[in-house]
């Protein structure tokens, strides 16, 4: 974690200045030849969003009915959206979201009917997923298809402080874990299959559809297909901010420890030898406070970022890049944005002790052309000139 560290300086523009979008979650590329791209937006709605990126051309895609999900928590809503691999001759995406009354987030597939007008189905409507939430925070879940045609869901463990129920080291529950499911059978009472080389499938006192224990808030999962890495950031609570190389079966530690260093508020060891992975890349609450997850970059436009693992900090909006290889951070590169000829995400202010950022970075995305798409939780949309 000792890498040498340079700045980068990169120039950006806001696009979509006349649209509304408050709280982008993420910018998801539509898998056809149109160049278009959907924009969603943590209140429920999701944007259609042309190749031209023209604010007259952007319309609603969809939109979740107030009886579907209402947001009572900032950190509850509308959090991921993935298109099937086979979505040209299926139509099928998937979404996941909370609801209330009870608290719990769905995985609902749904299906476009009309490519080429990208119309949706109403009629097409399947829960695959129901995960109850007993608190209000931790909700994060973000659906990603693997290189192997499977999906990937990443679940927090459920909310509150120090983890008071200890879901995510439990193996019976979904809470705080890496997922991974075959949503393209049914297996007994399940609207979904678990693939055979799960690790804990068909093993006592496990849930088959686990991939990984040990996670808390895990803020954006992301595929890098060339290097066949799935990357994962998970939020802390008071001591460390965790980029992870999510392995089958491994166990990531919370709430034992954050990042490498034990948890001090809950001062408890493991009954038996559990063997953790230590994050590829950590950072304390001296430089963010909740990190964003984001992408590896494969543009062109920014050589000197080219194959480095892009993300942020929603707390102070600082923004890194690391460099990845045989499981090691070799370089770290922290990131200035510049906006009209001002850095926006320079030292944050502090208030009562608590950084009080401009910049709220909630996520990092690719565009249709491969440039890079900075969310900004606050309301805007920047690309990377």
């Amino acid at each position: 974690m000792s890498a040498k560290t340079e700045t980068v300086t990169i120039s950006i523009q806001q696009e979509l200045k006349e649209t509304e979008t408050p709280k982008p979650i993420s910018w998801v590329v539509v898998p056809d030849e149109s160049g278009r791209s959907l924009l969603i937006l943590q209140g429920g709605k999701v944007l259609v969003i042309p190749s031209s990126l023209k604010d007259s051309q952007v319309r609603t895609f969809m939109e979740l009915a107030p009886e579907e999900m209402i947001i009572k928590d900032f950190e509850e809503g509308l959090l991921g959206l993935v298109f099937h691999p086979n979505y040209k001759s299926n139509g099928l995406f998937y979404l996941y979201y909370t609801m209330q009354r009870p608290k719990r987030s769905v995985l609902v597939e749904r299906r476009v009917k009309n490519q080429k007008k990208m119309e949706l189905d109403l009629k097409h409507d399947r829960t695959l997923i129901e995960i109850e939430q007993p608190y209000w925070n931790h909700n994060s879940g973000v659906p990603e298809f693997g290189p192997d045609g499977y999906l990937y869901l990443s679940t927090g463990d459920g909310g509150k402080a120090n983890d008071p129920h200890d879901f995510s080291q439990n193996t019976f529950s979904l809470l705080g874990k890496v997922l991974r499911i075959d949503v393209d059978k049914a297996e007994g009472a399940l609207e979904y299959g678990i693939p055979e080389d799960n690790p804990f499938k068909n093993k006592p006192g496990y849930r088959g559809e686990i991939w990984t224990i040990g996670m808390r808030n895990p803020w954006r999962l992301h595929w890098d297909i060339q290097s066949n890495t799935l990357f994962c950031a998970d939020v802390g609570q008071h001591q460390k901010e965790e980029i992870n190389l999510i392995q089958k079966g491994g166990n990531y530690g919370w709430s034992f420890r954050e990042g490498t260093e034990a948890f001090s508020l809950k001062n408890r060891k493991p009954s038996g030898e559990i063997e953790f992975i230590d994050p590829v890349f950590e950072y304390g609450h001296d430089e963010g406070t909740s990190v964003s997850g984001g992408i590896v970059y494969r543009g062109s436009k920014h050589p000197e970022l080219y194959g480095h693992y892009i993300f942020g900090d929603w707390g102070t909006g600082k923004c890194w890049a690391i460099e990845v290889k045989n499981d090691q951070t070799i370089s770290k590169k922290y990131i200035e944005f510049v906006l009209d000829g001002e850095v926006i995400n320079d030292l944050p202010k502090f208030v009562n002790g608590k950084p009080q950022s401009p910049f709220k970075p909630v996520n990092f995305c690719i565009s249709a052309g491969g440039d890079l798409v900075l969310l900004d939780w606050k309301g805007m949309v920047y690309f990377a000139n």
